[in-house]
């Protein structure tokens, strides 16, 4: 079993930046692929970024320019950079780790960018 806990969301003004992270644990996640979806109201749950054990990297058009994803294996750790915010980024974003049969969700952190 693997426990994901996300942190670093909040309330930012339209142009500001947060850093979302995702620490996993209960095993080594070094192998899968990594990836942070988010939700808004009243909407899917869209990939906004994925991140594979060798480092290569899939952004959503929305947030290209805008977003980096990044990892760090040793530390069963993956980061979201979020520059630029804009309003339609508010969400509950999800951290999210998939293996070839496994597949794992955090609780989401909301990020919040009022209009």
């Amino acid at each position: 079993q693997v426990q994901l806990v996300e942190s670093g969301g909040g309330l930012v003004q339209p142009g500001g930046s947060l850093r979302l992270s995702c620490a996993a644990s209960g095993s080594d996640v070094s192998g899968a692929v990594m990836g942070w979806y988010r939700q808004a109201p009243g909407k899917q749950r869209e990939l906004v970024a994925s991140i594979t054990s060798g480092g290569n990297t899939n952004y959503a058009d929305s947030v290209k320019g805008r977003f980096t994803i990044s990892r760090v294996n040793a530390r069963n750790t993956m980061y979201l950079q979020m520059n630029s915010l804009k309003p339609e980024d508010t969400a509950v974003y999800y951290c999210n780790v998939r293996f070839i049969l496994e597949n794992y969700w955090g609780q989401g952190t909301q990020v919040t960018v009022p209009s």
